[in-house]
């Protein structure tokens, strides 16, 4: 009798358990159910949270979890401010997610993009202790306390978000994100309608050139383009535009005195490429220097400007 009884708790255990197991797992596939469907409805596959889904999909949910969640922290009324780059930061993280969603075919259900908006969601940035943006937590499937057990990506990665996310995803999950899915520079339609044009304006392009009309017939045209590159390989302003080096600098002894020279070796100021200037003046032939003087009094002429500085015949 007793052994009856003991076979009876016995099934009686296994069967909670089990009943218990199947809950869970129902409960589980119930919650990435509702991400899936929350994903399908973004358009760029990153699901807005807010501190009532923030309390169904994580604080309220036992762990481990049978899934990740990665998640952007945003406030609309910042993103004026030049220095933060949200709206731009916003564009890339939509890229990964929408990238790692293709990627994975709309299949994957170990990781989820979402993200969350200060204004509707204040109680979940104090979980998260998110006092500065931008920012990027990981919130991993055994993730208790959002503020000791989540993964925060470092500033340093929002110089280049799309490939550090890549990094930090791979890294933290061991999921494999795959290439990023850049958009087209031109979409379809824009490309419909640049051929259109094209094709409407290419009789009448065939005819200018046929008849030698078109400004590449113009000698002038290049003329000035050899000069205007005859400047720039003598000027140093390649050197300037590369480098983005500042046209003049301060004196440090002096406030109100500007350097527009820098002695030392390796570095040029912006004004200090207008000496090119002075090397076109030297270096230029003759024979082009005196059809640009002709030309410059040509239009004085035709102008009717007076002009008594040189006798330009005798250049």
């Amino acid at each position: 009798m007793a052994i009856s009884y003991i076979h009876l708790f016995i099934l009686s255990f296994v069967s909670i358990s089990r009943f218990l197991e199947i809950s869970k797992a129902g409960a589980e596939s119930e919650l990435v159910a509702d991400l899936l469907t929350l994903q399908s409805q973004s358009e760029s596959g990153v699901i807005h949270l807010d501190d009532r889904t923030v309390s169904k999909f994580i604080t309220s949910t036992k762990t481990p979890r049978p899934y990740s969640l990665l998640i952007f922290f945003d406030a609309i009324p910042l993103h004026d401010k030049s220095d933060l780059r949200l709206p731009v930061l916003v564009h890339d993280f939509a890229l990964a997610a929408s990238s790692f969603i293709a990627n994975h075919n709309s299949s994957n259900t170990k990781l989820f993009f979402c993200d969350l908006e200060f204004r509707e969601s204040q109680s979940s940035f104090k979980l998260f202790d998110v006092n500065a943006l931008p920012n990027i937590y990981l919130v991993g499937p055994d993730a208790e306390s959002l503020k000791d057990d989540t993964e925060q990506m470092e500033q340093s990665g929002f110089t280049r978000l799309t490939e550090s996310l890549v990094e930090f995803i791979e890294s933290r999950t061991q999921l494999t994100v795959g290439p990023i899915h850049h958009p087209p520079i031109i979409s379809k339609k824009q490309m419909v309608l640049i051929i259109g044009f094209l094709l409407i304006w290419s009789p009448f392009a065939a005819r200018k050139i046929v008849a030698g009309e078109t400004m590449f017939h113009n000698p002038r045209i290049w003329l000035s383009g050899a000069i205007f590159v005859y400047f720039f390989s003598v000027s140093g302003a390649m050197h300037i535009i590369i480098r983005k080096m500042p046209m003049f600098l301060m004196d440090r002894e002096d406030p109100n005195k500007l350097i527009f020279f820098y002695r030392g070796t390796g570095i040029q100021l912006g004004l200090e490429g207008f000496m090119g200037m002075r090397f076109m003046d030297s270096g230029l032939p003759d024979g082009i220097k005196k059809v640009i003087i002709i030309t410059f009094v040509c239009f004085l002429d035709y102008y009717e400007v007076n002009y008594g500085f040189c006798d330009i015949w005798r250049i």
